[in-house]
């Protein structure tokens, strides 16, 4: 499937100063283990939260839905339920359809974020999808904002002596690797209990 966009937007200049990026917010990701990540019963709400608040601020971000597009049989391949966003997009709230990890890429997601727009980023996974974003948004010269306990991925097999060996690395560990990673790239981690002042000048 071609990445595009469902939206054509042409947003005032001032309503990219802020964005709320949602990335792989999908069915899939949020539906209960193994299918949806083992933190889907906490990550979802808080989403959900973060969501509920920038659309009731006086002058909310701009809101963009980022949705991946799996292979077939894969549980977020196209027009399958899983593919489908957990949250409706409102009118102006762009989507865009993406097939790699970087949203960024093979998108019109660069046409939406100017290089100097604070990006505030949620959703999945956060060892492919967030990170490659992430680290794409500062490249840019985007001031990044990650948010802990609205990001979340899957639990990791690690694999070494020529595939001898394996073991798992529990999800919530690998959250806490790119949350360092990312901070030390320099990501802006921030807590639930900052959302009140999230989209507001600090």
């Amino acid at each position: 499937m071609e990445p595009s966009s469902s939206s054509s937007l042409h947003l005032p200049s001032d309503h990219h100063q802020r964005v709320l990026l949602l990335i792989a917010v999908q069915k899939c990701m949020l539906s209960p283990p193994p299918v949806g990540v083992p933190a889907s019963e906490t990550v979802g709400p808080n989403i959900a939260n973060i969501l509920s608040h920038a659309r009731s601020l006086p002058h909310p971000p701009l809101i963009i839905h980022v949705r991946n597009c799996g292979d077939q049989g894969e549980a977020d391949e196209p027009n399958t339920p899983g593919w489908h966003l957990v949250h409706d997009p409102l009118p102006n709230e762009p989507v865009i359809d993406k097939t790699k990890n970087n949203a960024f890429t093979g998108t019109r997601l660069a046409e939406y974020i100017r290089p100097d727009a604070e990006i505030v980023v949620v959703g999945m996974q956060s060892d492919f999808c967030v990170r490659a974003t992430c680290s794409t948004a500062l490249i840019r010269g985007n001031l990044v904002l990650l948010i802990r306990g609205a990001h979340a991925t899957y639990d990791r097999l690690d694999v070494w002596n020529s595939g001898l060996a394996t073991s798992v690395t529990p999800a919530d560990t690998v959250q806490k690797e790119i949350e360092a990673e990312l901070e030390e790239a320099g990501v802006v981690l921030l807590e639930m209990r900052d959302l009140p002042q999230i989209f507001t000048d600090r």
